[in-house]
C-alpha cells in the first residue's frame, strides 16, 4: 500500500533559493533523535558559509530536498535526512512494521512521543475545524483507490457504509498515557500533517546544529529558516491550480512554512468527471467547496499542513471566518474556481500576482 499523501506535482516551489546565502538567525536549544544514517545522493558537499549544502531524498512517497547554509550546513542536512527517514519509518501506512500500521491492525496502542504529539494536534484540528480535518478518512481514501492508484468511483451505498468507520470523535485518546484506541474497523493516517511536522522538526535540527539559514521542500511543502544573505526574503512561487506549468503568483516570506493543497495534486477522470483526492469527511466524496487551491503560511508547519486541507474542505466563506478567529496563528491564500484569489492581510503586501491579474486578487481583513 502506498501513502495517500503522494504529490504528483509540487504545489509550491521556491524561486531562486540557491542564488545567495542567508543572514544569521538566532539559535534555540532543542534535542532530536535523528535515527539511521542518510542514504540519499548529495548534490553539493561544500561546507562554506556562502555556498549551500543540498541533498535529495525520496521518502513519504514524494521527493524532498533539504538545503542549508553555514559552517555546519553539512551536519544540519545529514541530521535532517536521518530524521526524515526515521519519521517515515514511524508513520508510513505503506510499511507493515511502522507504528501507524501496527496500530491500525491492533486497534489500540501506546504511541511514541512524536506520534502522540501529532495525534493530539490532529484531534485539536478536528475539533476546531468542525471535522474538516479528520485522520480517520483512510478507509475512504482506500475506497476511492487513492492509496493504491487503482481508482474507483464508489456507489452512494458503498460511501455510506464506509462513512460508518469515519469520525475522529469515535477515537479514544488518553493523552497522559499516550494510548490511542480506534473505533470499530477504524484506521488512521497522519499523512495530512506529517510533512508539516517533519519540516518543523528539520527547522529545529538546523537551529540545534548551528545552521544559519536554509529551506526544505517536502513534496511541495516549503519551510524556510532565516532570510537570504542580503537580508531580503525568499521568493516562493505558488502554483497555478488551473495550469501547473505556471505560477499563480510569488510570495515573499521568511522563517515560516508555506504549504499548499490543491485539487490538481492527485486526481483521476471517469466518464468525463474529474475526482480529486481531498475527501470531505462529511460526505465521503471529493470536496466540492468551490476552492481549487489553499495555501497556508505559518510558523508552525504541522498547523499549516493540517489547515491547508481543512480550509479547502470548508470553502471560502467558512475558511475566511476560521482565519478571522485564528489570525494570530496563520495567513492564507484561497483560490476559487473562477480564479479569484483571496489573500489575508498579513501576507498581502508580499504577494505579487503572475498568471492572474491584480484585479482578481482581493485582500481579506480581520
Amino acid at each position: 500500500m502506498k501513502y495517500p499523501w503522494k504529490v504528483m506535482l509540487a504545489s509550491a516551489v521556491v524561486a531562486s533559493m540557491l542564488l545567495t546565502g542567508c543572514s544569521s538567525t538566532s539559535n534555540t536549544n532543542h534535542t532530536n533523535n535523528t535515527g539511521s544514517a542518510a542514504t540519499a545522493q548529495t548534490n553539493s558537499t561544500t561546507s562554506s558559509s556562502t555556498e549551500p549544502v543540498s541533498q535529495e531524498i525520496f521518502a513519504m512517497d514524494t521527493y524532498m530536498t533539504v538545503t542549508a547554509y553555514g559552517d555546519n550546513a553539512q551536519k544540519g542536512v545529514s541530521d535532517a535526512i536521518a530524521e526524515i527517514e526515521r519519521l517515515d519509518n514511524l508513520l508510513s501506512i505503506g510499511k507493515e512494521d511502522s507504528e501507524i500500521s501496527k496500530l491500525n491492525r491492533s486497534g489500540s496502542a501506546a504511541l511514541s512521543d512524536d506520534t502522540a504529539v501529532m495525534v493530539t494536534k490532529a484531534l485539536e484540528l478536528y475539533k476546531s475545524t468542525g471535522g474538516a480535518f479528520d485522520i480517520t478518512v483512510l478507509p475512504l481514501m482506500e475506497l476511492w483507490g487513492f492509496t493504491t492508484e487503482d481508482y474507483y468511483v464508489p456507489t452512494d451505498a458503498e460511501i455510506a457504509s464506509t462513512l460508518q468507520r469515519v469520525g475522529a470523535d469515535k477515537l479514544t485518546w488518553d493523552e497522559k498515557a499516550k494510548t490511542l484506541t480506534l473505533g470499530d474497523n477504524q484506521e488512521i493516517d497522519l499523512g495530512g500533517i506529517a510533512k508539516g511536522f517533519t519540516s518543523s522538526r528539520i527547522m529545529e535540527i538546523f537551529k540545534k546544529d548551528g545552521v544559519t539559514c536554509g529551506m526544505v521542500s517536502l513534496g511541495g511543502n516549503v519551510h524556510l529558516l532565516g532570510t537570504k544573505q542580503d537580508g531580503s526574503e525568499w521568493r516562493v512561487g505558488i502554483q497555478d491550480p488551473d495550469n501547473t506549468d505556471d505560477m499563480l503568483g510569488v510570495l515573499e516570506a521568511d522563517d515560516c512554512a508555506v504549504i499548499t493543497s490543491g485539487a490538481y495534486e492527485r486526481n483521476f477522470e471517469k466518464d468525463g468527471v474529474t475526482y480529486h483526492h481531498i475527501i470531505d469527511p462529511a460526505t465521503g466524496k471529493p470536496s466540492n467547496s468551490g476552492l481549487t487551491s489553499v495555501t497556508i503560511v505559518s510558523k508552525d508547519g504541522t498547523l499549516a499542513d493540517g489547515l491547508s486541507t481543512s480550509l479547502f474542505v470548508m470553502g471560502k466563506d467558512k475558511a475566511i471566518a476560521y482565519w478571522k478567529q485564528h489570525a494570530d496563528e496563520f495567513d492564507t491564500i484561497l483560490v476559487d474556481a473562477d480564479r479569484n484569489v483571496y489573500i489575508t492581510e498579513g501576507i498581502a503586501d508580499g504577494f505579487t500576482p503572475d498568471s492572474v491579474s491584480a484585479d482578481q486578487v482581493q485582500t481579506i481583513q480581520k
